[in-house]
């Protein structure tokens, strides 16, 4: 009679259990990869808005809005003092800068738009929390440098 050994059987169940404690995380959604990644994104266009807005010596705003979540960056018109009347901005990819959200990912932002002046000092301090990241990694926006973390 041929059959496994009880070593090869105590190898395919380990084998089994590191690949679950690996894998059902990332299909349950619930491992935060989404909403760290779309935080990441969002982190980096506010401070190349920030740096387009001293470089242009133009106002650049921020709209955020959901459902989907996003970031829009638009660029205000010359002398604007907010983007009533503008264009998008454009990122480092030759395409207009939008950060947009897979999966569940949610936020709040306090205020609705963030908009940086030709100096690159935010209009006001922001606070955008993405939904299921701990407190410590939500995004502030510093009233008075602009300085985003």
């Amino acid at each position: 009679m041929q059959g496994f050994t009880l070593i090869e059987l105590v190898a395919v169940i380990v084998i089994i259990g590191i690949l679950a404690v690996v894998m059902i995380p990332k299909w349950s959604g619930t491992s935060g990869f989404d909403e760290r990644g779309f935080r990441d994104r969002v982190v980096a266009g506010l401070r190349y808005a920030q740096k387009s807005a001293i470089a242009s010596r133009r106002t650049v705003c921020a709209s955020f809005s959901s459902p989907p979540a996003s970031v829009t960056f638009s660029l205000a018109a010359f002398g604007a003092v907010n983007c009533a009347v503008s264009i998008p901005l454009v990122g480092p990819e030759s395409t207009p800068l939008v950060v947009t959200a897979t999966g569940g990912v949610n936020f709040a932002a306090l205020p609705a738009d963030v908009i940086f002046d030709a100096a690159g000092r935010p209009a006001a301090a922001a606070l955008i929390n993405v939904s299921g990241l701990p407190a410590a990694l939500a995004i502030t926006v510093e009233a008075e440098t602009g300085y985003v973390h």
